[in-house]
């Protein structure tokens, strides 16, 4: 008889023995504090999204009742109709604002990081805008446009006579620009602020070295501040543009989008809450967000092809070349073998 004996069979420990257990402990607590912005998370946004979704398909009012089904007759009555879209050219001022906006929220950034007298006092007052609610932004600048009140009274104090000054809010060669610039005006601080953090971490012996080998302030941002926040320019480059396209709170508020300045949002709240076709709003909603995810791919692909640099030691461009010499030079070579 073989003294050889069967092992036991290992006992296995229960859920609650494993949830006393370091690992199962850890678990717990990572479960236990995702369920409350899980839960905030699909409850505010994931069922509204696809509730949104589900309206689109229904000709509704509001109200609680169930509208009648219709298929994608909203989505061809969106691209029916005329207003919808021209309004999307209205969202062309706005990105032009959100150029100018980085423009100078990299500017004020620049001087910021070579330590200019008073920053701090100048960059709390940049950014202060931003912590300004944007309806209460609308109303400042509602009466700052309005004919004879703040920037009226300033041209005028300056030598301009009131009739050589447009109206801003009501000529609508200019009343687009005019909006824009309050988006300029709320946003630089912000972006100056993301611009300046990103430059912080840009080491400094760089500055002192490039300063003993005759590189003034420009050459110092050109060579060394903006490729070193290639990625962060890029980034707020796309948001803002992508939120041009969803401008919303300065033309509701100052104009109510009416003499031509009704972004794509302003004609879509206007169909659902003054109309009552929510189904139609929620298709415009859902076309608005096809065509913000096209446009951050095509940029995304487009300042990846830009801004690629190829390896670490070579650029883009330098590899393709050195591709090009070695696929010229294989032809070559095979053209010299056949002749032999």
């Amino acid at each position: 008889m073989s003294n050889i004996t069967a092992a036991a069979p290992k006992s296995q420990k229960s859920f609650w023995e494993n949830m006393k257990a370091r690992k199962g402990q850890r678990i717990l607590v990572i479960v236990l504090f995702m369920i409350v912005p899980l839960t905030l998370l699909a409850v505010f946004t994931y069922i509204p999204f696809f509730e949104m979704i589900r309206f689109s398909f229904y000709n509704m009012k509001y109200g609680g009742q169930e509208g009648t089904w219709v298929g994608i007759n909203n989505y061809i009555e969106v691209f029916k109709r005329s207003e919808c879209f021209k309004s999307l050219l209205v969202s062309v001022y706005y990105m032009g604002g959100a150029v100018i906006q980085l423009a100078l929220a990299l500017f004020f950034a620049t001087m910021f990081v070579f330590h200019v007298k008073g920053r701090g006092f100048f960059k709390g007052a940049m950014f202060f805008p931003y912590l300004i609610c944007g309806i209460a932004v609308g109303f400042i600048f509602k009466f700052f446009y309005a004919r004879g009140f703040v920037l009226d009274s300033l041209l005028q104090m300056f030598g301009m006579n009131i009739e050589d000054i447009p109206y801003w809010l009501q000529d609508q060669s200019i009343n687009n620009i005019s909006l824009a610039a309050t988006s300029v005006w709320r946003y630089t601080g912000q972006n100056m602020v993301l611009f300046l953090g990103a430059m912080m971490s840009v080491d400094t012996d760089l500055y002192e070295a490039a300063s003993l080998d005759g590189a003034n302030k420009w050459h110092q941002f050109l060579y060394i501040i903006l490729p070193s926040i290639k990625s962060i320019v890029v980034l707020n480059l796309i948001l803002s543009i992508s939120g041009s396209l969803s401008a919303f709170e300065p033309p509701y508020v100052i104009t109510n989008g009416t003499m031509g300045t009704g972004t794509y949002f302003v004609i879509m709240n206007r169909l659902a809450h003054e109309n009552q076709k929510v189904g139609l709003a929620c298709a415009m909603a859902i076309v608005l967000l096809a065509i913000i995810v096209i446009c951050t791919v095509a940029q995304n692909l487009f300042f990846k092809y830009v801004f690629n640099d190829g390896t670490e030691d070579e650029s883009k461009a330098a590899v393709r070349a050195k591709k090009r010499a070695a696929k010229a030079a294989g032809k070559t070579g095979s053209g010299k073998g056949g002749i032999s």
